[in-house]
């Protein structure tokens, strides 16, 4: 039985309304990995079932973080409502904590969420401004390229009992997610690859691979690239594969106000899905794909990082990228 430790560093509190029925942010992301990784375990014979730990780390009323010494397979970071950029102690503090465990500590897989992805772009040298006042809310489909295709595993991001119940012209290289946010990566980090776009967004999710396993950069531009999830170091989404329809409706409920009516309005109608478009019963991928995808990237470890301590990790990750 494979049992994986995993972190999260929250970086916000729900809404009290949110809290009252799906707890916090580590209660919502526990659910996610449940429901994702019950579609790998349902594979495997028992004593090969995938379990997991979620330690939780308050980095912003608590500033706290994973003590050095505690080795964990992968972290993770949430959402928030404030913004990357800012220049408050909890967020330099988070981008610094970011920059160095990715460095220092490269067997532990790094997850980012909306906010979190923009944390880790900023840390690793990208960027994270507002996007011109521009919000992207509720279900959105994104427009996956050829890396984004074969790193969330499927050519086409919408689910096999969907091709089945609604036969017909394929929904190609699509990814339908919840998203709420205004602000966005224009700069991606160096040696980052894009995963996916929006109309205003360019970049809505984003991979590092380590860089001795990195496929070929002809592999990568490729129009079918062969990636292992085993070469995946860092893995970001824009949207929210943790929130649900009726935490989607809350959010823009409470932001009306923010959002103005027509917005919200349009959002509301999106919160629960896209219509004509089917999730084995869920609103969008984020259980489906992007869960599950996380939930393989985790179990799939490369096998030297068995065997190899941290310190030699760190060793050959700096000997490498130098």
């Amino acid at each position: 039985m494979a049992a994986l430790r995993l972190a999260i560093l929250v970086c916000d509190t729900p809404m009290p309304s949110v809290k009252a029925v799906h707890g916090d942010y580590r209660q919502i992301f526990e659910a996610l990995l449940a429901s994702s990784l019950a579609p790998i375990n349902a594979s495997k014979p028992d004593q090969a079932q995938v379990t997991f730990t979620l330690d939780g780390y308050d980095v912003v009323t608590e500033m706290a973080y994973p003590p050095d010494e505690e080795e964990y397979d992968g972290l993770l970071l949430t959402g928030s409502a404030a913004s990357a950029y800012e220049d408050i102690e909890w967020i330099n503090k988070l981008v610094a904590y970011v920059q160095r465990i990715a460095a220092e500590k490269p067997k532990m897989k790094i997850f980012g969420i909306c906010f979190g992805h923009q944390i880790i772009a900023r840390a690793l040298g990208g960027s994270c401004v507002q996007n011109n006042g521009l919000w992207e809310i509720a279900v959105t489909t994104i427009q996956l390229n050829a890396l984004g295709k074969a790193i969330f595993g499927k050519d086409e991001l919408v689910s096999p009992l969907y091709r089945k119940r609604y036969p017909g012209p394929a929904h190609f290289r699509l990814q339908d997610l919840q998203q709420m946010h205004r602000d966005h990566v224009p700069t991606s980090p160096p040696n980052s690859h894009i995963l996916g776009s929006t109309s205003i967004t360019p970049n809505h999710g984003m991979v590092i691979f380590y860089p001795w396993s990195a496929p070929p950069l002809e592999v990568l531009n490729s129009s079918s690239p062969n990636v292992p999830l085993s070469s995946i170091h860092i893995l970001t989404v824009q949207g929210h594969p943790e929130f649900t329809e009726p935490i989607m409706s809350k959010l823009i409920d409470a932001r009306v106000g923010i959002l103005g009516e027509d917005l919200a309005a349009d959002g509301r109608l999106r919160a629960g899905g896209i219509s004509g478009r089917h999730h084995d019963g869920l609103a969008c991928d984020g259980v489906g794909t992007v869960g599950k995808l996380f939930g393989e990237c985790w179990v799939r470890l490369d096998w030297y990082f068995f065997w190899l301590p941290s310190y030699q990790c760190s060793w050959l990750y700096a000997r490498v990228v130098i």
